[in-house]
This record gives C-alpha cells, sequence and structure tokens, in this order.
C-alpha cells in the first residue's frame, strides 16, 4: 500500500509524527499529536549521523604513509622537514581518530532515536511507509491476533501460541516470526518482562530512502 492509499483509507491522522530514517509514520486517529521536539532531534541526530559517517568514509585509507628513516648525511634542513611531516602526520591520524569515533557515536545515537520512537508509539500504534510503501504496521495496545495474543499476554502464552510456528528470540530482544503467506513480512512482539508489551508486522527488507 502506498502513502497517499494509506491516508485516503482515513483511518490514519494526516500529520506525520515521525521522519527517522527517511520513512513517513502516521498515527492512527485519534493517536497522540505529533511531538515536535523529539522529531527536531531526530532530524538533528540523523543529520550528524549523515554527515559525520560521510567524513569517515572519505577519510578512510587516507592516513598518510609514515615517514621514512633519513640518510646518514642528511642535513639539518631534511631533519626538520622530516620532523614536521611526522607532526602534520600524527595531527592529521589524531583528527581522523576523532572523526571515526565521533562517526560510531552518531550511530549508536542513532539507535537510541529509534528506540525512543518504537517506544512512544508503542502503546498506541503507528503505520510507517518506505518511499516505495507499506513497510511497517505497529498494532494499537487493543489490538490481538487471531490466536488472542497483544499487549498483557503473558510470554508463556505467546511461546504456546507460536512456538511452532517459526517463533523465534531475534537480537533485538524481540519474539520474530514469519507471516504465512507473505514473503519478507514478519510479527515482532516486544516483550517486557514476562509480558507482551506491544507488537507489529514489518518487512525489514524494505529500506525507508
Amino acid at each position: 500500500m502506498a502513502k497517499d492509499a494509506g491516508l485516503a483509507t482515513g483511518a490514519l491522522e494526516s500529520v506525520p509524527v515521525s521522519l527517522l530514517d527517511g520513512c513517513t509514520d502516521f498515527v492512527y486517529k485519534g493517536g497522540p499529536a505529533p511531538d515536535q521536539t523529539r522529531m527536531t532531534a531526530e532530524a538533528a541526530t540523523e543529520a550528524r549521523y549523515k554527515d559525520l559517517n560521510a567524513k569517515a568514509d572519505a577519510a578512510e585509507g587516507k592516513t598518510p604513509a609514515p615517514a621514512g628513516t633519513l640518510p646518514p648525511n642528511a642535513s639539518a634542513k631534511d631533519a626538520a622537514a622530516a620532523a614536521a611531516g611526522a607532526a602534520a602526520g600524527a595531527k592529521d591520524s589524531a583528527a581522523t581518530a576523532k572523526l571515526m569515533a565521533d562517526a560510531t557515536q552518531s550511530i549508536a545515537d542513532m539507535w537510541v532515536a529509534r528506540e525512543a520512537k518504537d517506544k512512544a508509539f508503542l502503546a498506541t500504534g503507528r503505520v510507517s511507509f518506505a518511499a516505495t510503501g507499506l513497510r511497517e504496521l505497529v498494532a494499537p495496545a487493543e489490538a490481538k491476533t487471531a490466536e488472542g495474543i497483544g499487549a498483557g499476554t503473558t510470554l508463556e502464552a505467546l511461546q504456546q501460541a507460536y512456538g511452532a510456528k517459526g517463533l523465534q528470540l531475534a537480537k533485538s530482544g524481540k519474539y520474530v516470526m514469519p507471516v504465512e503467506g507473505q514473503q519478507g513480512w514478519q510479527y515482532e512482539f516486544t516483550v517486557d518482562g514476562d509480558k507482551v508489551a506491544g507488537m507489529a508486522v514489518v518487512n525489514r527488507d524494505i529500506k525507508c530512502a
């Protein structure tokens, strides 16, 4: 489903609540209003992430080679030039190391921003569209699967319902299970303690931008 078609159903609020990663997210009718403070912070985090990682990619592999050994008959001028070159190289290496560290931190900051967005709409739900169409449906709190699984369901009941249908614990900490007959799509169940806190249907092969 394309974004315009999704909005045309009347089931969604018309103003986006997140543009993080290039996807456009909307809440269901009656859901929370856009949080401009969070959205501004998301935009700043993403801009810094893109800038730093572009610079890190450009700097990669450009570290100057170490200076060669001076010959025994080198002049004081040659020695001074070599020392200056070594100092410049050390300065460049330090700047590159800092750039790489900052770029790595920006990746962590993006993960924090994504997790904050997910948490903000875990109970109320949201719908996320990539440029090519629908990417994710986060269910509202009252939603249940055909087997009666939803927010508040115990982890034991979740495993009993879907353990034989491919339910697995992913690295993300969520329980995931493929959607039968829909290649690439999967259910994702967020668990807090011993209960389901939220669930979504998502195709992670579809990239936001």
